[in-house]
């Protein structure tokens, strides 16, 4: 299963991070072309409107889309999707997880017709001969995000359904967490080395220091108020 989770993080890295330099060549080039021509920089500009980068914009949608679908797969996985879950909070705990295994299979019912569907399309879509504008590349390809990524969201509704099954939990995705420190911990703890201590849990930590020592602060002396009614000494005079 950590083949297929770490499979999973590196597809949506490698392709976000693809799309995000494709497109930061592609502005360079466009702005570096239009200087070039205003400037009066013709060899720069000759060079440069040799190099074709029309074919940026196409794949970079492509490759987004992509990682739309892998990465919905991801936030089933570690709980990351937005929830309103206000009522189910307030069940008691017997319909709570009746409500909450409800959900997980109609997810994984949604999910699966939606990739089942989409295979079919993308079956009869391969017997064709359409081709993508720019790239030029079977349309079929293209397409194909649509069931890997509709049945890996399934299977990953099915597993947390499975999971909550057996112990009762969700998965909750903490903002202070940093994929790879738990590997960190646990190999430090097999080295003896010092553990590394997570942001949250110091933030955490500091905020309980604080609330414990916080009602035993020492206010500070008030000085009583000299004026026509004060003698300087608190006591008002006759």
């Amino acid at each position: 299963m950590k083949v297929l989770d770490r499979l999973e993080e590196w597809l949506i890295t490698f392709l976000i991070g693809a799309a995000t330099l494709l497109i930061f060549v592609a502005v360079v080039h466009r702005y570096s072309l239009d200087m070039s021509a205003e400037w009066g920089w013709d060899v720069i500009y000759d060079w440069l409107f040799e190099i074709n980068l029309s074919w940026t914009q196409e794949l970079c949608i492509y490759m987004f889309v992509w990682m739309a679908k892998f990465g919905a797969a991801y936030g089933v996985r570690t709980g990351i999707h937005v929830g309103v879950d206000v009522l189910i909070i307030n069940l008691p705990e017997w319909a709570r997880s009746k409500f909450v295994i409800f959900g997980l299979l109609a997810g994984a019912l949604f999910t699966g017709l939606v990739g089942s569907f989409g295979a079919n399309f993308v079956w009869h879509l391969a017997h064709t001969d359409q081709i993508t504008p720019d790239l030029e590349m079977p349309v079929w390809i293209v397409y194909l995000a649509i069931p890997l990524g509709s049945f890996l969201m399934c299977f990953r509704f099915l597993q947390v359904a499975w999971s909550f099954i057996r112990t009762g939990e969700l998965p909750r995705h903490e903002h202070a967490h940093v994929e790879g420190l738990d590997e960190e911990v646990e190999r430090a703890q097999a080295t003896g080395q010092p553990e590394p201590v997570f942001l949250g849990e110091a933030v955490r930590l500091a905020e309980e220091r604080e609330h414990i020592h916080g009602g035993h602060r020492e206010e500070p002396e008030q000085t009583p108020p000299k004026g026509p009614e004060s003698n300087g000494r608190g006591e008002n005079r006759p």
